[in-house]
């Protein structure tokens, strides 16, 4: 049985997040939120967010055990990009891509 949670349009660059992601992959949920909670990343917090939401579905949906819990697979995956224009010298504008990312996780038991 698998137990998972998803934060979609997200505002950060998915390669911010995909580095610490890679961070918990495989890991137990104890273990890994210990891991978040001491990165000082930003994506951290929006992966602890998440990893708390797949460990309440899992425990109010699914009835698993909190404590046989582990990080089956992270994946960061790219959402629309915002695109807006800084205007430049002479008439000139610049593009700015704002990034966001569709985070996913998934659990199971041990």
């Amino acid at each position: 049985m698998e137990a998972k949670a998803v934060a979609r349009f997200v505002r950060i660059a998915p390669r911010k997040v995909r580095i610490v992601a890679d961070l918990i992959r495989g890991k137990d949920v104890d273990e890994a939120l210990a891991i978040l909670k001491f990165t000082p990343k930003r994506g951290a917090r929006l992966l602890d967010k998440v990893l708390r939401s797949a460990i309440a579905n899992a425990q109010n949906n699914h009835d698993m055990d909190p404590g046989a819990l582990y990080v089956k697979r992270v994946y960061v995956d790219e959402g629309p990009t915002l695109k807006r224009y800084q205007p430049h010298r002479m008439g000139q504008a610049f593009p700015i891509l704002k990034r966001t990312s569709h985070i996913s996780v998934v659990l199971a038991e041990k």
